[in-house]
């Protein structure tokens, strides 16, 4: 009794185990663990005709539990397939619509533009006698603005002379002194 107890608690570890031990080296220990479980089976000590049937029934069980698992792997595989379809289709709708919203943009651009370039060529327009008076604004302070950028380069040299003439006053002052004493 007492080694049936710790075969089943070996049974309980080695599930345990095997559960927790990653999907990939499932398929190898489930191979094992039935190999076990038959060679357990085979063990019994008895050779009579119920053991063969047991060991039968033990691989039936075994053969329909990989199948289960198996056909749910392969489930999960293909809602997760259909997910990807879905993102897929939802990605392509939206692209669609994006694309269609581009294309009246540009429609409407072009509109814009006809527009726009139909008033420009109206002449006698009060809209033109503005541009032409903000033509003459900007072209005056153009000018005004490279009259003074002159007076600052003027200024920049006045004072680099001025500059100059202060190093060689300084240098006329000290030679004085020198021969002065």
């Amino acid at each position: 009794m007492s080694s049936l107890l710790s075969q089943h608690k070996d049974q309980l570890r080695l599930r345990k185990s095997i559960s927790e031990s990653s999907p990939a080296s499932s398929a190898a220990t489930t191979k094992s663990l039935r190999h076990e479980r038959l060679s357990r089976l085979n063990s019994s000590g008895s050779t009579d005709g119920s053991n063969n049937t047991s060991t039968n029934h033990a691989e039936s069980y075994f053969k329909r539990r990989e199948n289960r698992l198996s056909a749910r792997k392969k489930a999960e595989e293909e809602t997760a397939n259909n997910d990807y379809k879905k993102m897929y289709e939802k990605a392509l709708a939206t692209n669609q619509r994006l694309k269609s919203r581009l294309e009246t943009s540009k429609q409407e651009l072009t509109v814009i533009q006809d527009q726009l370039q139909r008033a420009q060529e109206r002449p006698g327009d009060s809209s033109s006698n503005m541009l032409e008076a903000e033509k003459k604004e900007s072209w005056s302070l153009k000018k005004r603005i490279s009259d003074m950028e002159e007076q600052l380069k003027a200024k920049a040299e006045l004072k680099m002379e001025n500059q100059r003439l202060k190093d060689e006053n300084g240098a006329l002052i000290r030679v004085i002194t020198k021969l002065s004493k």
